[in-house]
């Protein structure tokens, strides 16, 4: 049952619902403490009252708190209160991409502007053992500044070995589960095989295709027909705009290959790719917004460039003086 606004689970009153997930519902809730309003993911009760499972949960969400990157929605804690458990993660503003593509496709500046950032959150997550598991839409949001902040790691697979040695195994999922959202589910994860990053990669490549065409890169009436679809089909290329970038199109055919040994095996590949993709395209349309936001990595080197060439110009300029 839904919890009433006012409700207090421990430092935290809930203020509204926001929705439903993977791992249990959402809430919109105030840290009394710290004074700030935060999302609060209520888990299943079965996850918290297993021991082995709120182990996992435990192990997991240390690795998550551990993603400390611009553009991945920040996990605070994991709370306890007494019989129930919760992930309290940074409150997000603004429209998720999902709502952005149900009114259409985006402009291929766009495209690549958001995709880079999608890319480097993935990154982020992977360099950390992380693989998401339900990349979507619906996950990934845009503030109002124009940061993509990918959320709901709530399906997450940590790749870590505990203390035994042993694999970690996943957060909620017993192994064979058919996990994630249909219409994005890589083809092994669609059979319940073991799935690794590159399961991130064919689900950033059907989020790439709907902000291209404005259309779902699988569809069918029921979750039976999607399926068939992703182990059988080939996405409907020819609907993607006739203005998308070859490099593109590769990048995006890559992204969606059947087989795993095909595909993409690292997502910061893809996001070189795509910056030098943004570039290209800028460079043949000079009058065009910057289509890409440089990556947290490239900032140093990037202010450090900017430095000297200004200092280059301000001793030509001193050197020309009488």
């Amino acid at each position: 049952m839904p919890l009433a606004p006012g409700t207090r689970l421990g430092s935290y009153e809930v203020v509204s619902g926001i929705g439903a997930g993977g791992m249990g519902e959402v809430y919109r809730a105030h840290d009394t403490v710290l004074n700030r309003d935060v999302a609060l993911k209520l888990v299943h009760p079965d996850v918290c009252h297993q021991p082995d499972s709120l182990t996992r949960l435990r192990r997991e969400a240390r690795a998550l708190a551990a993603l400390n990157h611009p553009n991945v929605a920040t996990l605070h804690e994991l709370a306890e209160f007494g019989g129930s458990c919760g992930l309290v993660m940074e409150l997000v503003s603004g429209e998720t991409l999902a709502d952005l593509v149900r009114r259409g496709r985006l402009p291929i500046a766009e495209v690549l502007r958001l995709a880079v950032q999608i890319a480097a959150a993935l990154e982020a997550a992977h360099e950390r053992g992380v693989t998401h598991r339900d990349l979507k839409p619906a996950n990934i949001k845009i503030t109002d500044e124009g940061v993509v902040k990918v959320l709901d790691f709530g399906l997450a697979k940590a790749e870590a070995i505990d203390e035994h040695g042993a694999a970690a195994s996943t957060l909620v999922t017993l192994e064979g589960a058919v996990i994630g959202t249909a219409p994005y589910m890589s083809p092994e994860q669609a059979r319940g095989a073991p799935v690794d990053r590159r399961t991130d990669i064919w689900a950033f490549g059907c989020v790439l295709f709907e902000m291209l065409t404005g259309r779902l890169a699988f569809d069918g009436n029921t979750r039976s027909d999607i399926v068939a679809g992703i182990l059988e089909k080939e996405p409907d290329w020819a609907s993607l705009p006739a203005d998308t970038p070859g490099g593109l199109r590769r990048v995006l055919r890559r992204c969606l290959e059947k087989d795993q040994r095909r595909r993409f095996r690292d997502i910061a590949d893809i996001r070189l790719e795509l910056e030098d993709i943004a570039t290209a395209d800028r460079a043949s349309d000079p009058g065009r917004a910057p289509a890409a936001i440089p990556s947290p990595s490239r900032n140093a080197a990037w202010l450090r460039r900017t430095g000297l060439v200004a200092a280059d110009v301000l001793i030509g300029a001193l050197a020309g003086l009488p």
